[in-house]
């Protein structure tokens, strides 16, 4: 029986989960039974939760083991590539496509985001919302969809940018210049200050796997 702690989450969301918070990092194995009792879920679900993630490249094979993938420096630039191009079509199409109520959401998780500067954590759960709220303002299902890929990839990513010294409030404000011009309603601008906030953030990537 799955522990009522969990909720709604079924057991794929509860292993991702556990690799996005850092309890399973890169390089560590999943063992099903493991995973079945830290849960609270019957192997079953667990083995189809694993298949699911190594389809998706968020598990790698150790031999007979499965193994959290980690990304080389090659697939971080890819990576950080191929999302700067569709988060800057969705902030194009966001200014397009927003409802007013969208938009004030958009501003209102920034300014309530300044309150987090301070803890890294919580700010990076926050930026998540953020971005899925702004996927979700281009109602383009199809970008969506490709977006809640390239971020499930993310989690393989061990440390958050945001613990960077500065990077926190930078963040912050970058994100308070995509909403800016979505609010008014230029795309051009919206898409790069979007491409702005994702290249600075792949910076601070860098420097940050160079320390």
């Amino acid at each position: 029986m799955r522990e009522k702690k969990h909720g709604h989450k079924d057991a794929y969301d509860l292993v991702l989960d556990a690799i996005d918070t850092g309890i399973y990092r890169p390089g560590d194995r999943l063992v099903e039974s493991e995973l079945a009792e830290r849960f609270g879920v019957s192997r079953t679900p667990i083995r189809e939760a694993l298949q699911r993630l190594e389809t998706q490249s968020l598990l790698t094979r150790d031999g007979r083991s499965l193994i959290v993938a980690s990304l080389d420096h090659n697939q971080l630039a890819e990576l950080y590539e191929v999302r700067a191009e569709l988060e800057g079509l969705a902030a194009r199409l966001a200014a397009q496509h927003a409802a007013p109520e969208e938009i004030r959401v958009l501003r209102e998780m920034v300014e309530s985001d300044r309150a987090l500067v301070d803890d890294p954590g919580a700010l990076a759960r926050a930026n998540r919302r953020f971005h899925r709220q702004l996927h979700r303002a281009s109602h383009n299902r199809y970008l969506v969809q490709q977006l809640d890929l390239v971020h499930r990839t993310m989690v393989l990513l061990a440390t958050t940018t945001l613990s960077a010294e500065g990077r926190s409030l930078k963040a912050v404000d970058e994100h308070d210049a995509i909403v800016a011009a979505i609010e008014a309603r230029d795309g051009a601008a919206a898409d790069d200050a979007l491409r702005t906030h994702i290249s600075r953030a792949f910076e601070t990537r860098l420097k940050l796997g160079a320390e």
